[in-house]
């Protein structure tokens, strides 16, 4: 019963958002730009902060509702075809041991991998905080925690954030929430990833690149000073805060998506669909409860 409804509000929400201008009016103008639809270049599935889990309800967060809320993803995404999709961090929700957490990995993986081979985990506090990182990359079959690839024209950046600010890894319940940082050897290396692409880039990151607060990587503007003198970053994707924001700070945007795990029900699903085109416009498509944007770069 709730599967059949819900994927009757995604077809609705698809057929409202499918034309991004006839939704802009409910955006800030600053966020819009008006015109035909450019020709597409590069297309990304987006997800956030789906907080899996077998365990009951903790205020606005439904951990058991997530596979039911990514089957209709899923089912847009197979409609879409994007070229990749990416999992913006706080893949599962904690659990008291090891082995409790790698089955919510197991659980929510099956599912999740299902939906694309090419696929992207940013590593997120909750997925390691019983696990080490190996063990959540192992889970979900990817070599590192921070890297690069390109698709097509674009250069695609994964950051990992999990850090404390003595450079400890996250891992094994070692570290606060509120402590993530990105180490000297990750920063060099993204300074140097960056200066050797030609090619316009998107960053994937979990905690937040745009904000000083509790939900911010604490060096964030260490991180931005390395963005904008590359002078080729576009975007930067990110979740943690649970709620739609945008920003542009120095010529790049910052997107913060909507958590999946909130809200109960069919009205309270969010993930989106987002679009480079060869003009440099970048679309994101939300869906349920994620907004849509329109952005026209400069680069």
């Amino acid at each position: 019963m709730y599967r059949n409804s819900i994927q009757q509000i995604s077809r609705r929400a698809f057929l409202k958002n499918g034309s991004l201008l006839l939704v802009a009016a409910g955006l800030n103008s600053s966020q819009v730009v008006a015109g035909p639809d450019p020709v597409k270049l590069t297309k990304v599935g987006l997800v956030t902060d789906m907080h899996y889990a077998d365990k009951p309800a903790a205020g606005s967060r439904y951990y058991r509702q997530t596979p039911e809320k990514l089957a209709v993803a899923a089912e847009q995404f197979a409609k879409s075809k994007p070229d990749f999709i990416v999992e913006l961090g706080d893949f599962i929700d904690a659990a008291d041991s090891v082995e409790k957490e790698l089955g919510y990995v197991k659980k929510i993986n099956h599912e999740f991998s299902a939906i694309s081979k090419k696929r992207h985990y940013v590593l997120g506090n909750h997925c390691v905080y019983t696990l080490k990182k190996e063990e959540f990359l192992d889970a979900v079959q990817q070599e590192k925690s921070y890297y690069s690839f390109d698709c097509g024209s674009l250069h695609f950046i994964v950051l990992d954030s999990c850090f404390r600010g003595d450079g400890v890894p996250y891992g094994r319940k070692n570290f606060k929430w509120t402590d993530p940082n990105i180490p000297p050897e990750e920063l060099e290396w993204l300074e140097t990833d960056l200066k050797t692409t030609t090619k316009n880039t998107i960053v994937f990151a979990h905690q937040r690149l745009d904000v000083s607060n509790h939900y911010g990587v604490k060096n964030c503007m260490a991180v931005r000073k390395i963005l904008e003198q590359a002078g080729k970053v576009l975007a930067v994707f990110q979740g943690h805060s649970h709620k739609n924001d945008h920003s542009e700070i120095n010529g790049i945007h910052y997107c913060t998506l909507v958590a999946m795990v909130e809200g109960s029900g069919e009205q309270n699903n969010a993930f989106s669909m987002m679009e480079i085109a060869e003009d440099g416009t970048i679309l994101v498509n939300g869906f349920i409860r994620q907004k849509n944007y329109r952005w026209k770069t400069g680069n």
